[in-house]
């Protein structure tokens, strides 16, 4: 969900396109309810650090498939220290 409403963004145009601004909205809405369901078993850093990071690396990564975005080495490596602090407060 949170991959889903940030790259609804992009395609909602500045929510001048209703169809994609209404399921962006819809997307944001879902992903904060299911961070706020995985917050009753998690730690609110933990979670809270793993819903960014997955929307962050998802978001990248899907930017690049979708809409051209370079994907350099050193992006790729920032999405890999993204990762690589995610697994660390996971392990935590």
């Amino acid at each position: 969900m949170e991959t889903g409403w940030a790259l609804g963004l992009k395609y909602s145009d500045g929510f001048t396109r209703p169809v994609p601004s209404v399921l962006t909205l819809v997307g944001a809405v879902a992903s904060f309810w299911l961070l706020s369901l995985a917050m009753k078993s998690l730690p609110v850093g933990t979670a809270y650090a793993v819903w960014v990071g997955i929307g962050a690396v998802g978001t990248a990564l899907l930017a690049m498939a979708l809409f051209g975005e370079p994907a350099s080495p050193l992006r790729i490596a920032g999405i890999g220290l993204i990762l690589a602090g995610i697994i660390a407060l996971k392990l935590a």
